[in-house]
Formats: structure tokens, C-alpha cells, sequence
């Protein structure tokens, strides 16, 4: 098996290994010429978006400066938003919901490293995806971690990050996140 394989697995697999490589400069090379577009090219920034990402809704803006590893692991909902500096490690599916809001600063990596050194230094990494629900607010500076599902009609609060699932209806904020509340049919 092949490390791309693994990786697309869920299995440990060797981050440094040229076939993964390849997708992450391909993709950090597209990254930087579209943070490099002024604003009156949002149209031409949109389509060159539309060929990066995996899937998007009819409606989406992201704005610059943006980030990913390879960009077709990521779907995006209708009515997508996200602010300034989104960071996307999607070495595993980072799918987001319909009416998704996101804060500037905020980042979802599905790709760790090991714990023991040894294999750290060998550069082994896993990758799990991220599910984001639909009508999710997720605050600035928040960061949401491998492996995690976030359900329907949730907001995260400034500042959280996000190490387990979060139900739907859930208003969860802090390090480590954590619902606080439930939000009534008004809230939501």
C-alpha cells in the first residue's frame, strides 16, 4: 500500500513520501497566486476556487488570505462564508454544511503527528476528516481538530478549540471546547 493510500485510509502513513508531496506544492503554489489577486478580480478569484476546492455550493466567498494542503478534499455548502486567513489542512475530507459562517482566524486540521518521537522524527502523520453541520457559526480564532463533527445549528464562541464532537443546537466555546448551553428554537 502506497503512503497516499494510507493516508486516504485514516492509517499512519509518512508525510515527506513525494506522492504526498506533490498534491501540497501543487496546492500551495495555487494558494499563493490566488492571495496575490486584487479584490476586482473576486470573479476570476472565485472560479480558480471552484477548480481547487472538491465541491462547492452555488454561493461561497472566502476571503484572502487563504490556505489549504490540497484543496480537493474540501466541500463546501451553499452559503459558505468564511473571513480572513482560513487555514485548511485537509490531508482528510473537511466537509462543511449549508449557511456556514466562519470568523477570520480560524483553522481545521484533520493531519497530526505521532506522539513518539522516534516516529515523529520519521515523519509519520495521520489525517481524520472534519464535519462541520449545516447553519454553523464558528467565532474568530478558533481551531477545530482532527476528527471532529460539529452538528446542526451550533455556534462555536471566539477563541475555542474544538478537540470532540459537538451536538446539534449547541452553543460550546473554550480550550478545551464544551457546550454551554442548548440554544431554544428562537436562537437558533
Amino acid at each position: 500500500m502506497t503512503e497516499k493510500e494510507k493516508q486516504n485510509q485514516g492509517l499512519p502513513y509518512i508525510g515527506s513520501d513525494p506522492e504526498v508531496l506533490k498534491g501540497l506544492n501543487e496546492c500551495e503554489e495555487e494558494c499563493f497566486y490566488l492571495n496575490h489577486l486584487p479584490p476586482s478580480k473576486r470573479e476570476e478569484r472565485t472560479q480558480r476556487l471552484r477548480k481547487l476546492l472538491g465541491k462547492t455550493g452555488e454561493t461561497f466567498k472566502i476571503i484572502a488570505p487563504f490556505f489549504c494542503d490540497y484543496g480537493y478534499n474540501i466541500i463546501l455548502g451553499d452559503q459558505f462564508f468564511a473571513n480572513t486567513n482560513l487555514v485548511i489542512l485537509d490531508e482528510a475530507k473537511v466537509t462543511f454544511g449549508d449557511n456556514v459562517f466562519i470568523a477570520p482566524n480560524c483553522a481545521f486540521y484533520t493531519v497530526g503527528h505521532a506522539l513518539n518521537p522516534t516516529e515523529r522524527n520519521a515523519d509519520m502523520q495521520y489525517a481524520y476528516p472534519i464535519t462541520i453541520g449545516n447553519n454553523v457559526w464558528i467565532g474568530g480564532n478558533t481551531v477545530v481538530l482532527p476528527g471532529v463533527t460539529i452538528g446542526n445549528n451550533v455556534t462555536i464562541g471566539a477563541g475555542s478549540v474544538v478537540t470532540k464532537d459537538i451536538p446539534d443546537n449547541a452553543l460550546a466555546v473554550g480550550n478545551p471546547c464544551r457546550v454551554i448551553r442548548f440554544l431554544d428554537t428562537e436562537e437558533k
